[in-house]
């Protein structure tokens, strides 16, 4: 790829004007752009340039500032530095300029007919008099009226673009700039940009400092340390914490910062003292000594309110479920098992008078132990005695699952509470669900503020069940609130299925993960759904993940390689990391073919049959949202519109406009840790000794548990072994255990 020459003088600033020919390369994420432009002395000759082209549309005349230089590949070239834009005056170059994609409404087709209506004047009619599109063939009132807004939207974010220019902003990130701020854009820039790190997702602090340094905000400014403080705690919320102790995040600012102690000391100081700052608290650590914990003032709201929530359930005097007090149980198991045709094992008996009888109670276990047999058995017994039952999973695949085994409707919790644009939920202790008993399955997965919203909406007196694994990975999000809820002592009443059922025993799968579980390597031959390719180097790990998920298991066992066959990384990086295995699974699966639609986005293609997952939550796409590790498949592509299509797995068609695409990843492979809650027909998981930080025991059994058929383990031998016996050190920062414990949940800890 072309790029500045590395060796030798710096050669002098120049100046370059030319018409923007095509872009060949793009990179969204920091700007970087290959081009080739026309300098207009004939004999069609077309040369390079690199460097920041931000926003700059084919057909355009650039004015730029840079340095020439030479690739031994490509040669003579231009690094740009700065440029700026001169609307094209032919008509070539407007019919170009209009079909390239930057406005949307036009594609090449309509920017043909326009430009053979208005010839050079065509530029001026959508400035000046946008109506007058109507007069063009095939162009109705409504498309007319898309295109000058479009237009309007493009020239105001262009504006923003060139002052973003020298900071290294990228297109997408001003896009969302400008629709987040309008035309207050640029002075929210020049004067607060430490907002846009709380503002616009894509922009993190150190992008939001980036551009603070270039407006000429010092280096040790209190709203920089202010901003850093709540950075770093932001940064703990993504590992999992739900506060940091306080020297920790005193030492973690200094070093991301590089400023005095003592100024973050201070700006701690005034954090705290602001309602919308931190929240400072004395707590019990995780080693149980005292600590002052920061928290961030969400996750302080959320523990404190979660664990009052769920101790008024526990003691709410009413009971919207009175007939289970005074049931005879043998009578209703008796009947139970001549409905389903199958007897309760005893610890299951247990977990079905726990959850009828108890307000609030916890079911865990792991595979083939029954969890979902106990689950159905609770949900036949309520609706026998007129309950209402409510059903709820944190994906859409585990919702899927969920209403399959009982065949009552299940939802995402998302859906269910119906959470709207800014988190809030539609649902609350205001407005509390009708539900006389709420099922929450794939519990493992909730973290501290998703659990606050649900519990906040169960009704006084109804009955609420967590049902999960807790010796699978902890949430994606802050906190362990299914091992907080199972904490030794704690009032939460519990129990945890351990038998393994006759028929999951001749399970390789379930038994493997058992054994993972217990410390013990799983076996790895004599069995016909769970087998280990073994290969050392972590590159041809990658390249054999490819051959096996793509080839070699739909052959042998009938699966869709995109529908039924799963890859899970343990990390996104590496040659064996899910970021590298989707390039190369997306070559095997839906290559590039004429008749496929596709569009280029930063470093990644997308194409119509992709397998996708949204990678944010958006509260204000779809009917109720598209949440963090929603899948889906991509069905159509349009050019013209600027808009992809996405058919996700609670069967909701999402369109994305193109500056939207990098809430998308492509999904043939995903972290294991992105993988909780799904389940698929068959997983293929590399494991290779460069992921040696990642390995720990409950990684692979997490891997492994979303198994229905089949694993396919691909790497060495080592590096599983080390995975086995590697128990994840450290717990996460939380105090929900504590709060629970302590019976007084506002109250901290050490105070009289």
């Amino acid at each position: 790829m072309p790029s500045t020459p590395q060796n030798g003088p710096r050669p002098a600033l120049a100046v370059l004007e030319a018409v923007l020919e095509r872009i060949t390369y793009a990179n969204e994420e920091n700007g970087y752009t290959v081009a080739r432009v026309d300098t207009g002395r004939g004999g069609g000759d077309l040369l390079t340039v690199v460097g920041a082209l931000l926003g700059a549309q084919p057909g355009e005349a650039l004015r730029m500032e840079g340095r020439w230089g030479s690739h031994p590949q490509y040669g003579k070239q231009f690094t740009v530095e700065n440029y700026t834009t001169v609307l094209p005056a032919t008509v070539q170059g407007i019919r170009r300029y209009l079909g390239s994609g930057l406005i949307k409404g036009i594609g090449p087709r309509i920017a043909d007919r326009i430009t053979e209506h208005f010839g050079v004047d065509t530029l001026d009619v959508i400035e000046t008099d946008a109506k007058r599109l109507v007069e063009v063939p095939g162009l109705g009132p409504k498309r007319t009226k898309m295109i000058a807004a479009a237009w309007e939207e493009q020239k105001a974010i262009k504006e923003v673009m060139v002052f973003l220019q020298g900071v290294g902003v990228t297109t997408s990130i001003a896009v969302r700039i400008y629709k987040k701020y309008g035309d207050a854009s640029i002075s929210v820039v020049r004067n607060q940009p430490y907002r846009l790190a709380a503002d616009v997702w894509g922009i993190g602090f150190l992008t939001a400092d980036r551009i603070a340094q270039a407006v000429g905000i010092p280096h040790d400014s209190p709203d920089r340390v202010k901003a850093g403080l709540q950075y770093a705690l932001s940064q703990s919320s993504d590992q999992g914490h739900v506060y940091l102790p306080e020297d920790r995040l005193i030492a973690d600012a200094v070093k991301l910062l590089q400023v005095d102690t003592g100024l973050v000391i201070d700006c701690l100081g005034e954090l705290a003292a602001d309602e919308e700052g931190v929240v400072r608290e004395k707590v019990p650590g995780p080693d149980g000594e005292p600590v002052t914990a920061v928290y961030l003032v969400p996750f302080h709201r959320a523990e404190v309110s979660l664990a009052a929530q769920l101790l008024r359930l526990l003691r709410a005097p009413d009971d919207r479920m009175p007939a289970f007090r005074d049931v005879d149980w043998e009578k209703a198991l008796g009947w139970l098992a001549r409905r389903t045709g199958t007897e309760l094992a005893p610890e299951q008996r247990d977990a079905v008078r726990l959850a009828l009888t108890e307000k609030a109670a916890v079911l865990t276990g792991g595979p083939g132990c029954g969890k979902s047999f106990t689950v159905r058995s609770v949900v036949e017994l309520a609706r026998a005695k007129g309950a209402k039952v409510v059903l709820a999973a944190p994906t859409g695949r585990a919702a899927k699952r969920l209403a399959e085994l009982t065949g009552a409707e299940a939802s995402t919790v998302h859906r269910l509470l119906e959470l709207r644009p800014g988190g809030d939920a539609a649902y609350d202790r205001e407005r509390p669900l009708d539900a006389d008993l709420v099922v929450v399955d794939e519990a493992s997965m909730l973290d501290v503020l998703l659990a606050n919203k649900l519990v906040k909406a169960v009704a006084p007196g109804a009955h609420l069940l967590f049902v999960g694994d807790v010796d699978q990975l902890p949430s994606v999000g802050a906190g362990e609130v299914l091992r907080d809820l199972l904490a030794d002592g704690g009032p939460i009443p519990s129990v945890r299925l351990t038998r393994i059922f006759r028929q999951a025993q001749r399970s390789g799968v379930v038994t493997n993960a058992h054994r993972i579980n217990a410390g013990t390597p799983p076996l790895t031959q004599g069995l016909d759904d769970f087998f280990l390719f073994v290969e050392d180097d972590t590159e041809e790990v990658g390249r054999l993940t490819v051959d096996v998920a793509a080839r070699r298991v739909p052959a042998r066992f009938g699966l869709d390689p995109r529908r039924d066959i799963q890859v899970l990384a343990p990390m996104h990086r590496g040659p064996a990391g899910a970021g590298a295995l989707n390039g190369l699974l997306q070559q095997a699966i839906t290559p590039a073919r004429p008749d496929l639609p596709e569009k280029r986005f930063g470093g990644r293609v997308f194409r119509v049959g992709d397998k996708v997952t949204q990678i944010r939550n958006n509260y204000e796409k779809g009917l109720n949202g598209v949440f963090n590790g929603t899948v889906g498949v991509v069905t159509a592509l349009n050019a013209e519109e600027q808009r992809l299509t996405v058919l996700t797995d609670e069967d909701e068609e999402v369109p994305y406009d193109f500056d939207e695409l990098d809430e998308l990843a492509h999904a043939y492979a995903v972290t294991i840790h992105r993988s909780q809650g799904s389940e698929y027909p068959a997983v293929v998981v590399p494991v290779t000794t460069s992921a040696w930080m990642m390995l720990q025991r409950n990684l692979l059994y997490t891997a492994v548990t979303r198994a229905k058929k089949l694993v396919v383990l691909v790497g060495s031998r080592k590096a599983i072994g080390q995975a086995v016996r590697t128990v994840s050190a450290g717990r996460r920062c939380t105090a929900l255990g504590h709060r629970l414990l302590s019976g007084t949940p506002g109250r901290s800890f050490g105070q009289k």
